[in-house]
């Protein structure tokens, strides 16, 4: 079997996902579950410095989830495409289902150690 994927594609692809790797842009993105955002609310939310938070809204804007507007000397952002919590809904299930059945197996093994 031939792999008819273009390099480019693949790439692109790679790219989107390294965006979410990040537990800041993660954060960043809970936040604007609820709706736009002006810079300073996120950095008041994360308890972090402006400079840090512009540059992680900047790499979403470019990867196109996030929205930016301006309004006088303020940045507002908001998520572009809503499916991006689809997806971080699926990979939270995922990891959640890894986890219970890890408490299962622990529970298990502590059961059979009292027999």
């Amino acid at each position: 079997m031939t792999d008819t994927v273009p390099p480019e594609v693949v790439q692109q692809v790679a790219e989107y996902f390294s965006v979410l790797s990040e537990p800041t842009r993660l954060r960043l993105l809970n936040l604007l579950r609820d709706g736009e955002k002006c810079v300073q609310e996120l950095v008041d939310a994360t308890q972090t410095s402006q400079a840090n938070v512009s540059k992680h809204l900047k790499v979403m804007v470019q990867a196109g989830i996030l929205n930016r507007r301006a309004e006088g000397t303020s940045a507002y952002y908001s998520v572009s495409d809503e499916l991006i919590f689809d997806l971080c809904g699926m990979v939270c299930d995922r990891i959640a289902s890894r986890i219970e059945e890890q408490a299962r197996q622990f529970r298990n093994f502590s059961l059979a150690g009292r027999q």
